[in-house]
């Protein structure tokens, strides 16, 4: 009974950590967030606990950005904005995807859409003015 109490501290201290925070974490930056906390948080138990809760529909993968995986606790359906200088994920509420793209997507391939993730790169404006110097 004591394992199973730690390890739902652990994981809903994770979900937690994910739902608390807007920067779109990896799955080092939620292990270092716990750690402190949690000394004896495995990196493990956090990969295991995001793979389950991205299964469980709880949270959203937005893919790698160089090379590392980031999440989102939000699960509603919005729109991002990720800088290829400082790897930076930006929420964009107020742009929406269009319904009509889904539908067109769905015409497209004759199936149905489930979700649609949209999501811009480039130059946060953080970045921007360092391009000319």
């Amino acid at each position: 009974m004591e394992q199973t109490t730690k390890q739902f501290r652990k994981r809903n201290a994770i979900l937690a950590c994910l739902r608390g925070t807007d920067v779109h974490p990896s799955a080092d930056w939620v292990y270092a967030q716990l750690k402190p906390e949690y000394p004896d948080i495995s990196l493990g138990t956090v990969y295991r606990n995001l793979a389950l809760f991205k299964q469980q529909g709880t949270i959203v993968s937005l893919g790698t950005v160089n090379g590392v995986e980031r999440f989102d606790g939000n699960t509603e359906p919005h729109v991002h904005f990720i800088c290829t200088k400082c790897d930076s994920v930006i929420d964009l509420p107020q742009i929406y995807v269009p319904q009509s793209l889904c539908s067109r997507a769905a015409a497209e391939t004759g199936g149905q859409v489930n979700t649609c993730h949209l999501t811009f790169t480039g130059v946060c404006r953080w970045c921007h003015p360092n391009e000319n110097q």
